[in-house]
């Protein structure tokens, strides 16, 4: 099931109408991925000037210095789930509606996401994605625990809240919710694809718009696995 739905959302992607929103959203992504660099590089550059490590030895603070630049490599990689949340839900109704026309023309459309719904979801997700991926950060030179650590919270985070864009687009969010919670083990499944995606560089850039299309193949499927399954009870 889920690597049916992993082939349609690459061929969406792949496809001309999807293409051009891909193309904003990596826009987008790079364009709030620079703003962060800018401002934690500052940032980092302030606080080492007011706080040198030793004022004889400028090679120290040199290297102080590299040293943080490579933890802000680092911690920008902690912010790319909130960021392509951020940007998916952008995007969220353009891309939805290309999937949802082409691939399940038979169904009724899907409503837009009203703008203030679409602002605090994305919001509030991004400060516990933040939060979350602070923590997993915290293990950071424990090695393979790190990377374990970011796939889990990540799985988790990712698959909650691209499923919730597209199943809002058809109810309420409080029965979205409860949709994800009794497809749980599907759901899960398609964040470990977006988590694995935001592990491999230049990949992790496509996951927004990647995500929306998974997810509504994904919220299909969780709409009718009641219904197939039904009868076997």
């Amino acid at each position: 099931m889920i690597l049916g739905a992993v082939i349609s959302a690459l061929r969406q992607v792949a496809s001309a109408p999807l293409r051009r929103i891909v193309g904003r959203s990596l826009a987008l992504t790079i364009l709030l991925l620079a703003v962060l660099w800018t401002l934690l590089t500052h940032g980092l550059d302030a606080f080492l000037r007011a706080h040198p490590i030793s004022a004889d030895h400028p090679i120290v603070n040199g290297i102080a210095s590299f040293f943080g630049g490579a933890g802000l490599v680092v911690a920008m990689v902690f912010l790319l789930p909130p960021v392509s949340a951020i940007v998916g839900g952008c995007f969220l109704d353009d891309a939805a509606e290309i999937v949802e026309r082409t691939d399940f023309p038979q169904d009724r459309p899907g409503q837009p996401v009203s703008l203030r719904q679409s602002i605090l979801s994305g919001l509030r997700f991004a400060g516990l994605t933040l939060g979350l991926n602070l923590l997993a950060l915290t293990l950071i030179f424990v090695p393979v625990v790190n990377v374990a650590a970011f796939f889990a919270v990540n799985t988790y985070l990712l698959g909650r809240e691209y499923f919730e864009m597209a199943a809002t687009r058809f109810r309420p969010p409080a029965e979205a919710a409860a949709l994800r919670r009794d497809h749980r083990p599907l759901v899960l499944a398609g964040g470990a694809v977006l988590a694995g995606m935001m592990l491999v560089p230049v990949l992790n850039l496509l996951t927004p718009v990647f995500g929306i299309a998974l997810m509504v193949h994904l919220h299909k499927r969780a709409e009718r696995r009641p219904a197939i399954e039904a009868p076997r009870g």
